[in-house]
């Protein structure tokens, strides 16, 4: 199994590629099939956020789901730490889900509303279209806002699979093509066991000419 490390923002030494790799060592017990792991190491120049200076995010590729985990901390190994034992108790619950041959699960009571929220401003666009795992970075207009895009590889999934795959990278919502509608949608938390979904129409029935 093949572990990648790159810096963003700072050096990483060989003393903690060895360290990452011996942390590491174990995710192939929970994760025989995985073929990569990446480790983007991250670190915040800002003063002000001295106690969440280095960032660690954690990515599995694997035959299934994509799994991930990030932690920061104001030390890279503290990170570290904190960022494995994220991604080995979701890659216990990828292993157990795969165990239970049924593949019953109850869904969350969804939410399914109209989104009506004014678009915000678009960020400057690439040269080029990006590929599938490509990232880039750029300002928004003049501000010194930025702007990270990045294209993820995606196939149709139920809402079901949808909800699964967000708790395994650990964010408050997914983007995913809902198999049922073929339609690009988002699930996401509103709260407690609450969750929403958003989806987009794009029939060509709905764009008018000027």
């Amino acid at each position: 199994m093949e572990i990648a490390i790159v810096g963003r923002h700072t050096e990483v030494p060989e003393r903690f590629r060895r360290h990452v790799e011996d942390k590491l060592s174990k995710v192939s017990q929970l994760a025989p099939r995985a073929q990569r792991i990446e480790v983007e190491v991250t670190e915040e120049k800002n003063p002000r956020l001295a106690d969440v200076r280095e960032r660690v995010e954690l990515t599995v590729r694997d035959r299934g789901p994509v799994v991930r985990a990030e932690a920061a901390a104001d030390d890279r190994y503290a990170a570290l730490d904190l960022a494995s034992a994220k991604l080995m108790e979701r890659l216990r619950r990828v292993r157990d889900r795969r165990k239970d041959h049924r593949g019953n699960m109850v869904a969350p009571p969804v939410d399914v509303r109209p989104y009506s929220a004014e678009p915000p401003a678009e960020p400057e666009a690439p040269a080029a279209p990006l590929a599938a795992g490509e990232v880039s970075e750029s300002t928004l207009g003049d501000s010194p806002v930025l702007i990270r895009q990045k294209v993820h590889a995606a196939r149709p999934m139920t809402i079901d699979d949808a909800l699964y795959e967000m708790e395994l990278v650990g964010h408050d919502f997914f983007l995913f093509v809902n198999s049922a509608t073929g339609r690009p949608s988002a699930v996401y938390n509103r709260r407690g066991w609450s969750y929403g979904v958003i989806e987009l129409d794009v029939s060509e029935s709905e764009v008018t000419a000027d």
